[in-house]
């Protein structure tokens, strides 16, 4: 089997699946004919024949996708009429601080804000599948340790944490969120930040904001 081949298969494996594809279930289609290394040289050739177009190929935590691209997601909103849901700014604040303070209590997180963190925002976020448990700290009462998920990078378009924006960057959080749950309507399917524990509640706030403004609209 020729490169070409191989990389019309691999375009129209990831062009019809509804979620991420990893380099594993990608070479299962070609049993041991073809080497990971030269899959993912391949993957990489497929991003730059399809870099400039209306879709787009991205790697993501979970594997590899087509997505959207970003300058013209925004005029598909009408495709797709309803509304997703609004997140408070408590949800918003506790999401930023946890990504980039993570693994982190509920105890940490309310160092941060000030103030009590209701059940109601952890279920929230664990019910969205951007937050889990990892663990517990070696404390009294062993608190549980929360960090974010695949999926959290997944619906921002990211392939890891490092690539979460600076936290002093200037944009909005609330179009991150939106972006996120519009996810779920597109096809297929930020730097971390040392001294979050200082940072006040709009700081917080905006790093959330950041965040969810990063997530493509799947293509």
């Amino acid at each position: 089997m020729n490169t070409s081949q191989v990389m019309r298969i691999l375009e129209a494996a990831l062009l019809s699946s509804r979620e991420p594809m990893s380099v594993a279930r990608l070479r299962a289609l070609f049993g041991d004919q073809v080497g990971p290394d030269s899959l993912r040289q391949m993957l990489e050739q497929l991003r730059e024949v399809w870099k400039g177009r209306s879709v787009e190929l991205v790697a993501v935590a979970s594997g590899w996708r087509f997505q959207t691209a970003a300058d013209v997601s925004a005029y598909l909103a009408s495709v797709h009429p309803d509304k997703p849901p609004k997140y408070s700014r408590a949800v918003m604040e506790t999401l930023a601080i946890i990504a980039y303070r993570q693994p982190v209590t509920r105890g940490d997180i309310e160092s941060v804000r000030g103030v009590t963190v209701s059940s109601q925002v952890i279920k929230t976020l664990e019910e969205r599948g951007w937050i889990e448990t990892i663990g517990h700290r070696e404390v009294l009462g062993r608190p549980a340790l929360l960090a974010t998920t695949r999926q959290f990078l997944d619906d921002l378009g990211l392939a890891s944490l490092t690539q979460l924006p600076s936290i002093d960057t200037q944009r909005v959080i609330g179009d991150l969120i939106d972006a996120a749950d519009s996810a779920e309507l597109r096809s297929q399917g930020a730097q971390t930040a040392d001294d979050c524990h200082l940072l006040p509640t709009d700081s917080a706030r905006q790093a959330a904001e950041e965040c969810l403004s990063h997530e493509q609209t799947h293509g």
